[in-house]
């Protein structure tokens, strides 16, 4: 069985908002720049769910430093 898994350090790109699905879960979905380099950036798409989705919301905005474990 193969099992990945990545850890990024990056700044969020816009702020989270929080929305809830008709099935009633929260969600969020992230824009996350990751420097490589000092001249090169990559920009990742996330999405996070439950109480990670409320937490992400309820304390980080546009341009704070994150690190996502997944």
């Amino acid at each position: 069985m193969a099992l990945n898994k990545v850890i990024m350090n990056g700044r969020l790109c816009a702020d989270p908002e929080l929305k809830t699905t008709q099935s009633g879960l929260k969600v969020t979905s992230l824009n996350l720049a990751v420097s490589k380099g000092k001249e090169e950036t990559e920009f990742f798409r996330m999405t996070a769910w439950r109480n990670t989705a409320e937490f992400i919301c309820k304390y980080f905005k546009k341009g704070d430093g994150i690190c996502i474990d997944g």
